[in-house]
């Protein structure tokens, strides 16, 4: 019981802490909490190994940095992370146009020769990698779109001016870890947990507007949702 208010009080003053923030050194912060180095050393390790925490060679432990609530809702990362209060950033790591081929035609709903953009962007708040998302979509639906344009605005806010709206769409998501390209631009190891985000979104019209595959650091992000009450069940009338 006194092991677990240690890691409890440790997790909260660590979520408390800003992105990079050194932990105090460790004879410091157990004569602090009044534990010994050897406690306090366990309930750090488990905080590195939840990804709370980082631990540096030679420099000492830092803090991740609070985790954003992801909601389950069609709005772009810019606004997220506006009403978060945080800065967005996006650099476009490649970018290219082609015919869609007989795979992504069929997620886009369009001819396999059709010209299809893709588009892997970095998406970064107050300067940190958050995020690495593929965009797919339909060439004719922005004409002109390049790799520029796309780093500096919201695909969904490109999408409006050319007089798309999102309607909604599906989503999914699912636990992952990172390979070694998305580990290199989110700057996180190898394999480090990550949740996986594949979207569809579609106009009011049923037309698909994009396909989204976006990898998201699993240290940053949780997932927040609603939840609705379940009505209560009518008495059946035995008549």
């Amino acid at each position: 019981m006194k092991y677990r208010r240690l890691h409890d009080e440790l997790r909260e003053r660590v979520d408390a802490m800003a992105a990079g923030e050194p932990l105090p050194p460790e004879r410091e912060l157990a004569r602090e909490v009044g534990v010994s180095r050897t406690t306090l050393r366990r309930a750090v390790d488990e905080l590195v190994a939840a990804g709370r925490l980082r631990r540096r060679q030679g420099a000492g432990v830092f803090a991740v940095g609070p985790r954003i609530g992801q909601s389950l809702t069609a709005t772009s990362f810019s606004q997220d992370m506006r009403a978060r209060g945080l800065v967005p950033a996006t650099r476009t790591v490649e970018f290219e146009t082609g015919p869609a081929g007989p795979r992504l035609g069929r997620r886009l709903e369009v001819s396999p020769e059709a010209e299809v953009v893709r588009a892997l962007r970095l998406r970064l708040a107050d300067g940190q990698p958050m995020a690495l998302e593929t965009l797919h979509t339909p060439a004719a639906l922005v004409p002109g779109l390049d790799g520029d344009t796309l780093a500096a605005s919201s695909y969904y806010e490109l999408l409006a001016r050319h007089g798309h709206a999102v309607a909604g769409g599906r989503q999914s998501i699912e636990p992952t870890v990172t390979d070694t390209a998305e580990s290199a631009l989110l700057g996180v190891p190898l394999h480090s947990p990550a949740l996986l985000f594949e979207r569809t979104t579609r106009d009011d019209g049923g037309r698909v507007l994009e396909f989204v595959r976006a990898v998201y650091r699993g240290d940053r992000y949780r997932i927040e949702t609603e939840i609705a009450p379940v009505p209560a069940p009518v008495a059946e009338v035995v008549r």
